[in-house]
């Protein structure tokens, strides 16, 4: 079996592709561009950790160049596509919002397109959380309304469910799309901010607290998001087209993560409290009643121990 990852690279990417190639004999085709969003150095050292499986091939490219992409499908013939390659960030989008366009939606179409042209039979590709943008009732739902976006990130995202909606009712590919719920752990994204709050914790340097630390997150630990996502790979049923949520069932205030932080790392945080940011929604918590029912997903990594691990791995290795 070959399963193509797009954003290898990425946070989630490199987590997945780890997880399968150490523990089965899958090979994974991983496809990058090692976007300078953030340090691509960090990017560089995961690969590095792939490129050490057997059963793993790397392909330096941008999924928006679709004859590109046709050359790797057309060579490695892949069964399964987990498509997780995607501009990330809410408030970069602010700034930088063509490279949205590209990025997430052209690249997905394109991702889309080829895997209708060779027959590949089921595709799992990433949404987020953001889709529920300024919904006050909670938890979200996965068939809450979802047309009212707050930031072009969010709006990418739910194309992206729409598109891939098109092509199981035209084409029929099974479509499994998870809504990730602000994912964290060991080699996450340095623009997050338990990654931000913990460097200048440690370094004596003060945080921008925004909403004055009154906002809530479902903070989803990086090794329950692998699980999810091997849980709609290996599905055995018959899928058409679902969403399913990915969190980690315990929404959790700014406050009480960045006092954990501290607790770690034995520091005090000094603190630049702020208003909410453009973009920015107050609280996020996943109803995982389908995913739990579907997929089995029972995150399992709690608050306090998956900050534990990340500053521990975050001192041993200072990216």
């Amino acid at each position: 079996m070959k399963i193509l990852v797009t954003g290898a690279a990425g946070f989630i990417g490199f987590s997945f592709s780890e997880n399968i190639l150490k523990n089965t004999e899958i090979q994974i085709i991983g496809i990058d561009n090692l976007n300078p969003y953030y340090d691509v150095k960090l990017k560089e050292k995961r690969l590095d950790i792939l490129k050490g499986f057997k059963n793993f091939k790397f392909f330096d490219e941008d999924i928006i160049n679709y004859e590109e992409l046709d050359e790797i499908f057309n060579l490695e013939k892949p069964d399964l596509i987990v498509h997780l390659a995607a501009q990330a960030g809410v408030r970069y989008s602010l700034e930088n919002p063509h490279v949205y366009e590209y990025s997430n939606n052209l690249g997905t179409l394109n991702i889309f397109e080829l895997a209708k042209k060779y027959g590949i039979k089921r595709v799992i590709f990433a949404s987020s959380s953001s889709v529920y943008g300024g919904n006050e009732k909670t938890p979200f739902l996965e068939s809450d309304n979802v047309d009212k976006p707050v930031s072009l990130y969010a709006a990418t995202k739910k194309y992206n469910e729409l598109i891939a909606h098109v092509y199981n009712h035209l084409y029929g590919i099974e479509m499994i799309g998870l809504r990730f719920f602000t994912v964290y752990g060991e080699f996450g994204r340095p623009d997050m901010a338990y990654w931000k709050f913990t460097k200048n914790i440690l370094e004596e340097k003060p945080i921008d607290v925004y909403n004055y630390g009154k906002m809530k997150r479902d903070f989803t630990y990086i090794s329950d998001i692998v699980e999810g996502i091997k849980s709609a790979v290996f599905l055995s049923k018959k899928i058409d087209y679902e969403i399913f949520n990915l969190g980690g069932d315990n929404p959790i205030e700014l406050e009480y993560m960045i006092s954990l932080i501290e607790k770690e790392t034995g520091k005090k945080a000094i603190k630049n409290y702020l208003p909410v940011q453009e973009g920015d929604v107050l609280i996020t918590m996943a109803d995982l009643t389908k995913s739990k029912e579907n997929l089995k997903y029972y995150p399992n990594i709690c608050i306090e121990e998956g900050i534990k691990r990340f500053v521990k791995w975050y001192i041993q290795n200072r990216y």
